[in-house]
């Protein structure tokens, strides 16, 4: 099972908008083996294209022996972020056929492509210098809706971010919408730890008034929803040698 294949339990074509969008949102960040016409020439490689009834597709798949195995045999290929790959299509007017004969089997035409690279430009809406009047506990909907996409991104961001918490924010200027309250990123990664948020933001759908990602400290209000990235994997033990086994010559 790959990541793709965990969020397709429901195919892609079945799905609910929201979970549509997480798989979108995880293809932009998977690597993509995709198959060539020919061994790539320099720094050139051809896309293998299937005319389709609903149009010209390239084929990719998330691990290598997938694109083999549909293809019957060793296949040249091209690995790259799927994020990619769909703008590069997108630019031609082709689709992605990924994963034939997998649960995560998507078929993305060239307006949705165009849409994913759409989505991927989205730009953080940072919270203002200017401390909020009041933080709350965030509205129903708004943990229903992001609970489990920002469990899903923190768990790319081991290592990046400390803590995040979900809160309603009403502002000096009325404005009142929710925010991201990021802790313990260091100030050279916010950047990208904001534009990594907003992407995922882009990909579902929209709460009343927006949400701000900020990177302040304040003290969090009662019933906020805060996350913490998995820790990280164990050290695996260095292999230890039997004693009664034989020593071992050279």
């Amino acid at each position: 099972m790959t990541p793709l294949d965990e969020l397709c339990k429901v195919p892609f074509h079945e799905a609910d908008a929201p979970a549509r969008a997480r798989i979108l949102s995880r293809l932009a960040d998977t690597e993509l083996f995709a198959a060539l016409v020919a061994e790539p020439a320099g720094d050139r490689a051809e896309l293998r294209l299937f005319d389709l009834p609903e149009g010209r597709f390239a084929l990719a798949c998330d691990r290598e022996d997938r694109l083999a195995g549909f293809v019957g045999g060793p296949v040249a290929y091209v690995a790259l972020p799927g994020r990619v790959l769909a703008a590069a299509l997108a630019e031609e007017g082709q689709g992605l056929l990924l994963n034939p004969g997998h649960g995560s089997q998507l078929m993305l035409d060239a307006e949705v492509l165009a849409w994913l690279g759409w989505a991927l430009a989205a730009r953080p809406s940072m919270a203002g210098a200017e401390a909020a009047r009041r933080l709350g506990a965030p509205s129903a909907e708004a943990v229903a809706l992001l609970a489990e996409p920002l469990a899903q991104r923190l768990g790319d961001m081991a290592g990046l971010v400390g803590r995040l918490a979900l809160v309603a924010a009403e502002w000096r200027d009325g404005r009142r919408n929710h925010a991201l309250i990021l802790a313990g990123v260091d100030p050279a990664h916010e950047a990208a730890v904001a534009k990594a948020l907003a992407e995922l933001l882009a990909f579902l759908p929209e709460l009343p008034g927006g949400v701000d990602i900020g990177f302040a400290a304040p003290g969090l209000p009662p019933g906020a929803l805060v996350l913490e990235p998995p820790p990280p994997a164990p050290a695996p033990e260095p292999p230890r040698r039997d004693p009664s086994a034989p020593p071992r010559l050279r």
